[in-house]
């Protein structure tokens, strides 16, 4: 954890948790729009890392994370939709993640990637395309930090919910330890955040359903209110 991150903040922790992704912000405000959402609350920021190959669109990269860390107490939380995720987790822990989330679908040897990862200093992810089963992770699963299931395909945000992933997330659940997380994003909305907390899933990743709105503050907020009403 870097020396920008909050000293009380325990990723082990069970609690749900609303995670702003920075790809639906926008990207000529991106200083105000990470303060919005950590006054208002947050503690995770979830960043999208797009390369171009595993996935059809390109986000950003080590060095825009880098410039926001000085700018923020947040845990950065950043999901690598990349291809070569061993090559280059190094330079996203130095720009400051947290953890740092690959994709089982990017690796034939998830063993080495996750020991690499947490080598550098940061938590460990792995996440799941929509068709991926929770059977691709068995083998790795008590070894992560952090389990993350996609609720749309990689690439693009704003896009519908996949509702058929509440299964897979169902299963996920009950082969977690209490200090694991179960992350779903993709879809995120004050419609379907309720779904996905009645799943099991306690780290939800929302990007226009807050960025997209008038008010982020306000739209965070009805996602906790929407999430707690479902675990209650």
């Amino acid at each position: 954890m870097t020396p920008n991150t909050p000293p009380t903040f325990r990723l082990a922790e069970p609690k749900l948790r609303i995670a702003p992704s920075l790809l639906a912000a926008d990207f000529a405000r991106l200083r105000d729009h990470v303060a919005v959402v950590e006054y208002a609350g947050a503690e995770l920021l979830h960043l999208d890392v797009m390369d171009g190959h595993f996935v059809p669109n390109i986000s950003f990269g080590p060095g825009v994370i880098a410039s926001l860390r000085p700018l923020s107490r947040l845990y950065f939380d950043a999901h690598l939709m990349i291809a070569e995720p061993m090559r280059y987790a190094e330079a996203f822990a130095k720009a400051g993640c947290d953890l740092i989330t690959f994709h089982i679908e990017a690796t034939d040897e998830p063993e080495r990637v996750i020991d690499h990862i947490r080598g550098l200093g940061s938590a460990v992810g792995i996440s799941l395309n929509p068709t991926t089963p929770a059977s691709a992770i068995e083998s790795v699963i008590d070894r992560v930090d952090l389990v993350l299931v996609m609720s749309v395909w990689p690439g693009f945000g704003g896009q519908k919910f996949i509702g058929d992933v509440l299964d897979k997330v169902r299963t996920l659940a009950g082969m977690l330890r209490p200090d694991q997380r179960l992350e779903i994003d993709g879809g995120i909305d004050a419609d379907t955040i309720g779904g996905a907390v009645a799943a099991g899933a306690d780290t939800l990743v929302a990007g226009s359903a807050i960025f997209g709105k008038n008010d982020p503050a306000a739209a965070m907020a009805l996602l906790r209110e929407r999430a707690a009403a479902a675990r209650a």
